[in-house]
């Protein structure tokens, strides 16, 4: 039996290999490396790396109303050819295109036509493919599967989008039911599903910062074929025989909500394990009727794929009340140390922390520590005397901020930051907010976000985008209902009620007069570290703020903006990555960070970056659609790049 355990593994890895040179999943592989062996364009040739074409979906015209609350954040697969060849994505209204990969020209389009109910934004990472190995002539043999803004799971046929009729309701799955508490607008799906072993399972966004009472965030599993379900993983306990029902008080269900799946999962198939990056509890910022550390939120949950039991489970935030949810896509890699390959897990997190775990028991491979934070809090908030970080790994950003770090371009603007600091309430990183003005270092944009990490097997080297701005916020007892953006949009103020407790949080940037952060720069950047040693490689700025200012300028400024997104790397020594607010999509130097090539976009690519090859040449394809969060210029447009004459591969990995 061992035997054939490991044999199953080994081909495993064979096929993620393989799978990482086209790009049938999300994330490149199943574990979400976001690695491509390709080697066409490299290091050397990059510079003259031009557009191939470019496809625009209609939605700006189409949702033009709905479009300033809607990000394109999709990253597209490639099809092998018996699947229809095609390159699938989905747009932030949930409409699935096929394109042919070598020309952008559309084949085929399904538009499922959502409820545009509620508050949430608009918005759809990606679709999954499956193949049934078990009935190839079956007409839905190859069938892409994606998840609504609507809560719904619909398994369409690959080679020409037309539903599978065998699955659930004519194709269709509903997620919800009303005894769960589903409102239209409050829960519905933004990450791709993910696929284990004939197993379909679907984590949820919910807006779980305006009440306090939300849907839960349920994980749910459905037979691939006929859509049935086959378990459920509630990370909120539902009765007092729950494993985790001692963290939380006896009514959990009916005082919280969230602690959802919001980020991408992450598959082992040849193990039966699902990787799951667990949100905050309802609400955000406030957490005093859900007194204990809320186990199973703000955690990596590891499940069996097969029947949803649990294997392992780690907390990365005991009761959280800074919005540090779990954002990125758990990474599977294999850790060399001491001449072996572990099998291991990745998880970056918004506080800065970079967590590696052995992917079967859960054992840290980097020590973890508990280390004491302040307690002082509002009235009626117990906060955890305690918080975990991962010290022999270097932290992503700054986690503290001191008058005598205050920055500026003038001696005016440094001393009314320095004021600024000096005046808020800061214990370091896990302040609670106060009823005074309370630093948020990182606030709840990161550190790390979706966009996640890359990986590069053979040399071991981990590159993630990380957000580096600070933020500052406070309670105010409530007087009347205000809602507005979970995050502060540049420049402006949040305020949002939470509706069942006392307070209403306010939240804006740290900034300076002349509008700029008051920490020093790059307030956004791109970094590598290299996990055989566990030491940083390299840090560089990411993005400018040319267009950030009040008036835009002629010329670049490489300090870094807020980014959102992910990267792309390449065995060609390449990062690829969009992600800022300046419309570039830049490729970076895998050796030494330095910025080799850039292009302008009409909007900012604020989605992860793919590759494949077609036709003897390697593409690169990023979606620039704009963010609502920034007031940024929205777009529609997937586009991609190749040389304008390949050459061969340096390599036979092709």
């Amino acid at each position: 039996m061992r035997y054939w355990r490991q044999l199953l593994i080994v081909c495993a890895g064979i096929a993620q290999g393989a799978a990482a040179q086209d790009w049938p999943y999300y994330r490149g592989d199943q574990g979400g490396s976001g690695f491509s062996a390709l080697q066409q364009i490299n290091s050397d040739n990059v510079s003259d790396l031009q557009m191939a074409w470019q496809y625009r979906s209609g939605e700006a015209q189409e949702f033009a109303e709905q479009l300033p609350r809607s990000a394109m954040e999709t990253t597209p697969i490639l099809l092998p050819e018996a699947a229809g060849g095609y390159l699938v994505f989905c747009t932030a209204f949930n409409q699935v295109i096929a394109l042919n990969p070598e020309t952008g020209v559309e084949q085929w389009r399904y538009n499922p036509r959502i409820s545009l109910a509620g508050e949430r934004p608009f918005k759809c990472r990606g679709v999954a493919w499956w193949s049934d190995h078990k009935n190839p002539a079956d007409q839905c043999a190859h069938r892409i599967l994606t998840a609504t803004h609507d809560r719904r799971l619909i398994a369409l046929n690959a080679k020409d989008g037309s539903l599978c009729k065998d699955f659930g309701n004519g194709g269709t799955v509903k997620l919800y039911s009303s005894d769960e508490g589903f409102v239209p607008g409050d829960i519905g799906s933004v990450s791709p599903p993910v696929i284990v072993n004939d197993t379909i399972v679907v984590g949820s966004a919910v807006v779980d910062f305006v009440r306090a009472h939300t849907p839960r965030g349920t994980i749910k599993a459905f037979d691939v074929r006929s859509g049935a379900p086959r378990w459920q993983f509630e990370p909120i306990p539902v009765d007092a025989e729950a494993a985790n029902a001692d963290q939380w008080p006896e009514d959990a269900v009916a005082v919280s909500g969230g602690a959802n799946a919001w980020a991408p999962l992450s598959v082992d198939e040849a193990r039966d394990l699902v990787f799951i990056p667990t949100g905050a509890p309802s609400p955000d910022y406030y957490g005093a009727l859900r007194p204990g550390d809320n186990r199973y939120a703000n955690s990596l949950v590891v499940l069996r794929g097969s029947t949803g039991e649990m294997v392992w489970h780690f907390q990365f935030v005991h009761h959280d009340v800074w919005d540090y949810d779990t954002p990125a896509q758990p990474m599977l890699i294999d850790l060399r140390r001491d001449g072996k390959m572990i099998p291991a897990v990745v998880q970056l997190t918004k506080q800065g922390f970079v967590f590696v775990f052995h992917r079967e028991t859960g054992k840290p491979l980097f020590p973890i520590v508990e280390t004491a934070v302040s307690q002082r809090s509002v009235a009626g908030e117990q906060l955890s005397a305690t918080q975990p970080s991962s010290p022999a790994l270097p932290r992503l950003m700054v986690q503290q901020l001191h008058a005598e770090d205050a920055w500026g371009l003038t001696p005016l603007d440094r001393g009314a930051c320095r004021k600024k600091i000096a005046g808020l309430h800061n214990d370091g990183l896990f302040t609670a907010l106060q009823e005074q003005p309370t630093l948020m270092m990182p606030g709840s944009l990161g550190g790390a976000n979706w966009g996640g990490g890359v990986f590069w097997p053979e040399r071991q080297q981990l590159v993630v985008n990380v957000n580096a701005t600070p933020f500052m916020g406070y309670l105010k007892p409530t007087v009347r209902e205000e809602k507005g953006e979970h995050i502060p949009p540049a420049g402006r103020t949040m305020r949002i009620s939470m509706a069942g407790t006392p307070y209403t949080v306010v939240v804006e940037s740290l900034l300076s007069p002349l509008g700029i952060p008051c920490s020093a720069p790059p307030w956004g950047k791109l970094l590598a570290i290299d996990l055989a040693s566990g030491e940083m490689k390299w840090q560089s700025p990411l993005g400018s703020v040319h267009q950030m200012a009040p008036v835009q300028l002629p010329f670049d400024i490489n300090w870094g903006t807020p980014n959102l997104g992910g990267a792309l790397m390449t065995a060609g020594k390449l990062v690829f990555i969009g992600a800022t607010m300046d419309r570039r999509f830049r490729a970076f130097s895998a050796d030494s960070g330095k910025v080799l090539w850039q292009h302008d976009l009409p909007a900012d690519a604020v989605a992860s970056p793919m590759t494949y090859r077609r036709g003897g040449r390697q593409y690169v394809v990023i979606a620039a659609g704009g963010h609502h969060m920034y007031q940024r210029e929205m777009g529609d447009s997937l586009i991609a790049f190749a040389l304008a004459e390949p050459e061969s591969e340096k390599s036979s990995a092709d």
